[in-house]
């Protein structure tokens, strides 16, 4: 609202300067012709639809644009840091920015990272490159219980609840994802109009508090999951028991961001903190997982069902694997989400100090259901800070099927990472509820850009591959994925890493996993040990 206030002061202070200047002397049309180019910057600004800083913040804006644009020049003597905290090299932001903004995405003067620092990565290209696969290839999730099954995209959106996000980010996404064939995760903060409005295929995601399927007393009420679930647009349902941000905790949304609209989506009080629960009360053991899962796909009349953990323990993962194997009913999907992901607010020794890495924990769910035979059954997804084109290759062969982005997403719409999300101020209508700072955000351009990252994103995957010499995903494996284990040595996954053959768990477990298959127990997520 202020900023329309010093729009209407300025237009107020424009007219009264003209008047004097047609009695003054000359300096006085030069502060008129300034006034005048200001109001006239102001009000362009206003109303243009491109920019959510400039509609925000109209005039002061530029300034932002004008540093962005000098930034290649004094970055030498200001280090910047990209979104996933690492020093600059050529940002990854700026990736993101200009796919969404459908600019050509090519680079001069070479690479800037340090290829012999000891941890770094790198994708093994062919001399002999493959034609790139046409269509795009999609992956089918659906196992045998399954009798809806839904072709995923390799890169999808990630889970982000309306609450965190405006309801214009959520719309935005929405389309895009309708414009772009892919789906749009709805984080665990319910089911709404926004999710649908757009057309776009959606994830549900039901969390600890059950928010949009829940009884007064916070309980899962299955029959507004079947009426919810039964929606055309809703194509999966996944159960979160855990993320990245905040592993063994429950989500936070801070009661300025409790709107009485949000509070009425999510069964909750208005304008009260809203906090999940850290644990489900659907279930408490590994075979009551697996059968709630069952449950829910049954609700849900078939579509496919699974659920999404941020990695803790491999017993963890083992125990529910042993479960599937008794109860003889799988989940169709597996999404791990890594420690190093999550757009969430969280307590900063969450953020940096509870969890597997993606890596770690993709490989762990991977091996575990191969060696338990069930693989070829359930569809696995990884999110956590997936960005770019090599970033969906290096996690297909980490184990992966497809993945999810949230963070890469909010930017496609115009987030800058003013780390504002849980104060209500963000400064381009992303993560606000203020109505004023989310009209911003224009839903047409912002959708737009979100189809056209996407784009740009996996077009860029299936080029690596096909440089690679995979024609398909199938053909990609753990030998071209390298890492520099010291500044003179490198080696591929498939040297440093161990991978399970099918059923080699069941059969005869290796010594390295001995330990902790003998201590899963499919009705407790405590470690039995000897």
């Amino acid at each position: 609202m202020l900023r329309f206030f010093v729009v209407a002061f300025v237009a107020v202070l424009v007219v009264a300067v003209g008047v004097v200047a047609t009695i003054g002397s000359w300096a006085w049309w030069v502060l008129f012709l300034i006034l005048a180019v200001l109001l006239a910057t102001a009000i362009f600004d206003l109303t243009q639809r491109k920019h959510s800083i400039l509609r925000n913040y109209p005039v002061l804006g530029h300034m932002r644009y004008f540093l962005e644009s000098l930034r290649p020049e004094i970055q030498q003597y200001f280090v910047e840091r990209n979104f996933d905290g690492r020093p600059y090299d050529r940002d990854v932001r700026t990736v993101i920015y200009e796919r969404a903004k459908g600019i050509h995405g090519e680079q001069s003067f070479g690479t800037e990272r340090d290829l012999e620092a000891v941890g770094y990565e790198f994708l093994t290209h062919s001399t002999a490159p493959v034609p790139q696969q046409d269509p795009i290839p999609r992956v089918l999730i659906g196992g045998p219980d399954c009798t809806k099954p839904y072709a995923m995209s390799l890169l999808n959106v990630s889970s982000m609840s309306f609450g965190a996000l405006s309801a214009n980010a959520i719309r935005a996404l929405n389309k895009g994802a309708a414009m772009g064939g892919f789906a749009h995760d709805t984080g665990e903060g319910g089911l709404t109009p926004y999710h649908l409005d757009g057309g776009g295929d959606v994830i549900w995601e039901i969390g600890s508090g059950y928010f949009g399927t829940r009884t007064r007393e916070g309980k899962f009420d299955p029959d507004q999951f079947a009426d919810k679930a039964a929606h055309d647009q809703v194509k999966c349902l996944s159960l979160k028991l855990s993320q990245g941000a905040k592993p063994g905790i429950g989500g936070v949304l801070p009661a300025a961001k409790v709107s009485a609209e949000i509070a009425e989506f999510r069964g909750v009080p208005p304008n009260e903190k809203c906090v999940s629960p850290a644990a489900h009360t659907a279930f408490t053991t590994p075979r009551e997982l697996i059968d709630f899962i069952a449950r829910m796909r049954e609700l849900a009349g078939g579509k496919p069902t699974g659920f999404k953990l941020c990695v803790g323990s491999r017993v963890d993962v083992l125990a529910i694997c042993k479960a599937m194997v008794e109860v003889g009913t799988t989940p169709d999907f597996i999404i791990v989400d890594g420690a190093e992901g999550g757009t969430a607010a969280a307590p900063l020794e969450y953020e940096d100090h509870v969890g597997l890495p993606l890596t770690d924990g993709l490989m762990t769910v991977h091996n575990a259901l191969v060696g338990t035979g069930l693989r070829d059954r359930i569809k696995i997804g990884a999110s956590g800070k997936v960005a770019a084109g090599n970033d969906i290759v290096k996690r297909l062969i980490q184990g992966a099927d497809y993945t999810n982005a949230a963070r890469a997403m909010m930017m496609a719409i115009g987030c800058i990472q003013a780390q504002k999300c849980h104060t209500n101020q963000c400064p381009v209508g992303v993560a606000t509820q203020d109505p004023k700072r989310a009209r911003a955000l224009d839903i047409a351009d912002k959708s737009m850009r979100v189809k056209q990252y996407h784009e740009a994103t996996v077009a860029q995957a299936i080029e690596m591959m096909a440089s690679m010499g995979a024609a398909t995903p199938q053909e990609l494996s753990t030998h071209m994925l390298r890492k520099r284990v010291s500044p003179t040595l490198s080696a591929s996954y498939a040297e440093l890493y161990e991978w399970l053959s099918p059923g080699e768990l069941l059969a005869e477990p290796p010594q390295s996993w001995l330990d902790d298959w003998k201590s899963a127990n499919p009705d407790t997520f405590r470690a039995v040990r000897a």
